[in-house]
């Protein structure tokens, strides 16, 4: 088979995979904690809790499929193989849907800082000029040396984490924290549009805990990043469950020592789903005098977590591309990389896509977005991964998992697509539907023309394989 004309540069160390894997997951801590609380009330990190749970079965079944098909690509690559080639087509399309949209919403929650916390007036034509630079950087930095990338990604990751540990402490002793500001649990601003019943409440609440799926997306970085890792492939699966746990744990701490510092109505003006609620929280707590701590938090809690979630997508969609290209789903363009090893064409576009989602300008259609994909490729990719045990059981698995948990991971990202359908406003489904067109387009051109002439292939442990 035909191979791109350059290689990725295989230089990452596990922690610095371990590092891009869990800054992906670490989302938008302080920016989109307004939606976290207002989507799940009280029990926000019951919410985190359980998705901790829910997700770890999906992790499983990539720590298997990365450790058994080691190639760039990860849905693209595992769907392929154990469905077909449209099958990778589309749970690839997917999943970049999340990816893609991460950059331009991570530029929206640094410039939504400076205007809430210095009193800028960045928006429209100045906002799309000043995320557009922001957006260069993050070029620029995954273009250059993967090192580089992994040393940057694990400061920011810890001194984000730091951070907001502290920040969870402080609330946990402000002085005002309190079991009775747990009341009305499983509060939630969906409520509002389906009433007060017992059933509405137990939907709605289901519905916000469903999108909690976008906060835990970001584990696939380290099967986006197989080819260059310099550690034995078994140890692949400790990134990617590491990953999880840690983010979840920190989740689960903050969102509890948050939620017992005001009353739920307070904290999120009776469910208003708007940003920077930790910054209002600590101000409420502390006063006018922890002003200095809450600018030290917006540089930890807003602009680091977003530098680490934004590098790790980034990095995961450039390497997506790249499979795409490399195997015969793109133009092989895309697959020629620069001197230290990094993709050229992906990283151009994942700049120019991201530049254009600027002008959605909205949180909460990113958000969910995010998690309707997600939830759906990981649903494929479960499936996959039990179709692929009946058709090659020979095959080597460094990492065996258990066919119960492959059922489980079908059973709840399925559950999970359903309840985020619930909650998704004609918007986001306008948006999705030019998005999923524009992949429908490029899908007929590679039947009508480009698969006729050459097939897709896959590395797989027979060989180069065509699909």
């Amino acid at each position: 088979m035909e191979e791109s004309r350059s290689a990725l540069s295989k230089s990452m160390k596990l922690l610095y995979v371990y590092a891009m894997a869990t800054g992906a997951i670490f989302t938008f801590m302080c920016y989109w904690d307004g939606i976290f609380m207002s989507y799940t009330g009280p029990a926000t990190f019951l919410a985190f809790a359980l998705m901790t749970l829910a997700i770890l079965p999906t992790a499983f079944v990539y720590a298997e499929y990365s450790t058994m098909l080691p190639a760039a690509g990860s849905c693209l690559v595992f769907n392929t193989v154990g469905l077909n080639k449209h099958a990778g087509f589309w749970s690839a399309w997917l999943i970049m849907c999340a990816w893609v949209a991460v950059p331009a919403a991570g530029v929206l929650g640094i410039l939504a800082w400076l205007n809430h916390q210095f009193g800028f007036n960045l928006d429209g034509t100045t906002a799309t000029i000043v995320g557009s630079v922001i957006l260069c950087f993050w070029c620029a930095l995954s273009m250059y040396k993967n090192v580089v990338a992994g040393k940057v990604q694990s400061f920011m990751l810890m001194a984000g984490i730091i951070g907001i540990l502290i920040c969870s402490a402080m609330f946990m002793f402000s002085g005002h924290w309190s079991i009775e500001n747990f009341q009305n649990f499983f509060t939630s601003s969906n409520m509002k549009e389906w009433g007060g019943s017992f059933a509405s409440v137990g939907i709605a609440w289901a519905v916000g805990c469903s999108f909690m799926i976008t906060p835990f997306f970001g584990f696939e970085t380290v099967p986006a990043m197989v080819e260059e890792g310099t550690f034995p492939i078994k140890d692949q699966k400790k990134a990617i469950l590491g990953s999880v746990v840690t983010c979840g744990v920190i989740y689960v701490i903050f969102y509890f020592a948050m939620a017992g510092a005001l009353p739920w109505e307070e904290l999120t003006n009776k469910g208003d789903c708007h940003p920077f609620i930790t910054f209002e929280a600590l101000e409420a707590c502390f006063g006018p005098k922890i002003t200095w701590f809450v600018i030290i938090m917006g540089i930890v809690g807003i602009v680091f977590p977003i530098g680490t979630s934004v590098l790790g997508f980034w990095y995961s969609a450039v390497r997506m591309i790249y499979a795409m290209g490399r195997n015969n789903f793109l133009p092989k363009q895309f697959a020629t990389t620069n001197r230290y090893g990094q993709p050229i064409l992906p990283n151009i576009l994942i700049l120019l896509v991201s530049v254009g989602f600027i002008a959605m300008q909205s949180i909460t259609a990113f958000f969910d977005l995010m998690a309707f994909a997600c939830a759906l490729c990981y649903a494929l990719t479960s499936i996959s991964s039990m179709v692929i045990d009946k058709k090659h059981p020979e095959w080597e698995r460094p990492y065996k998992c258990p066919k119960i948990i492959k059922i489980l991971s079908v059973i709840i990202m399925l559950g999970c697509s359903f309840f985020t359908t619930i909650g998704i406003g004609p918007r986001t489904w306008a948006g999705f539907a030019g998005y999923m067109g524009v992949g429908f387009v490029l899908w007929i051109y590679m039947i009508a023309y480009k698969w006729k002439h050459e097939n897709v292939w896959m590395k797989t442990p027979d060989g180069d394989v065509e699909y």
